[in-house]
């Protein structure tokens, strides 16, 4: 693989930035992961959409062969009840059907209602670790020999605010989402003899996404930026950009 370009004078990614890169994105059907996944692909990018939903990615796929984009691969999976034999079995597939994989972006998500602690059901808790936080390891293991094997290879883990700013009611979720830190951190510090791949975390902040809209149903989605702007800051990571963050870094996007 020849080395992405640089980005423009002006801070502009160039049409070819993630060029030979291949990329899986998880909850590549909506909201952040789907602009992710877009991104990916207007800059060069394969990209491999995840998402529990066929029909959503099966949107993000047209999308994408409509831009003129190269051609994606959709692969539909419930990261709430996959095991480690799913995830080996997609890592293989992703071997076998596309070579390579250079980059991975954690996106999915599970979020419920808020709701104080004390009315937090332990099988709700368990869903937003399961597929927070046990998902994204589990995963990013799966695929660990291929990420190893690519000249740059890169993992970005989504973060959220009250991971890093708990407060009242964001009880399980934040938790669940505060654990990626520690785990990319792990993840790094065990990868650092072989220098790759590297890991970074991302703190998107607050964004018009599905997920938003849930947790604050009346605020002016206009005030805040939509989720392709905030695809950007993943490019930059995914890119050679993302090699001067240093191991692990936590990246916050406002």
């Amino acid at each position: 693989m020849t080395d992405s370009p640089a980005l423009h004078a002006d801070g502009t990614f160039p049409s070819d930035f993630l060029r030979e890169r291949v990329v899986l994105v998880t909850g590549a059907g909506r909201g952040l992961g789907r602009e992710v996944a877009l991104a990916c692909a207007a800059h060069g990018a394969t990209v491999a959409l995840l998402g529990r939903k066929p029909e959503a990615l099966t949107a993000t796929y047209d999308a994408i062969v409509a831009a003129g984009g190269p051609e994606p691969a959709a692969i539909p999976l419930d990261l709430a009840s996959a095991g480690d034999r799913e995830l080996e079995t997609l890592a293989g597939m992703l071997r076998r059907d596309l070579g390579r994989l250079d980059a991975l972006v954690h996106c999915a998500v599970h979020f419920t209602p808020l709701v104080p602690l004390r009315d937090q059901p332990l099988e709700q808790c368990l869903a937003h670790l399961r597929v927070n936080l046990a998902a994204p390891f589990a995963l990013t293991r799966a695929c660990l020999p291929l990420l190893e094997a690519a000249p740059d290879g890169a993992v970005v883990f989504t973060s959220e605010t009250h991971a890093v700013r708990p407060a009242a009611y964001w009880g399980a979720f934040a938790v669940s989402k505060s654990g990626l830190a520690t785990l990319a951190a792990v993840w790094a510090d065990e990868c650092e003899q072989a220098g790759r791949p590297r890991f970074h975390v991302v703190v998107p902040g607050p964004v018009a996404t599905p997920q938003r809209a849930q947790s604050h149903p009346g605020e002016d989605r206009d005030s805040l930026p939509p989720p392709e702007r905030v695809a950007l800051a993943y490019l930059r990571l995914l890119g050679p950009e993302g090699r001067a963050y240093g191991a692990s870094p936590i990246t916050v996007v406002t």
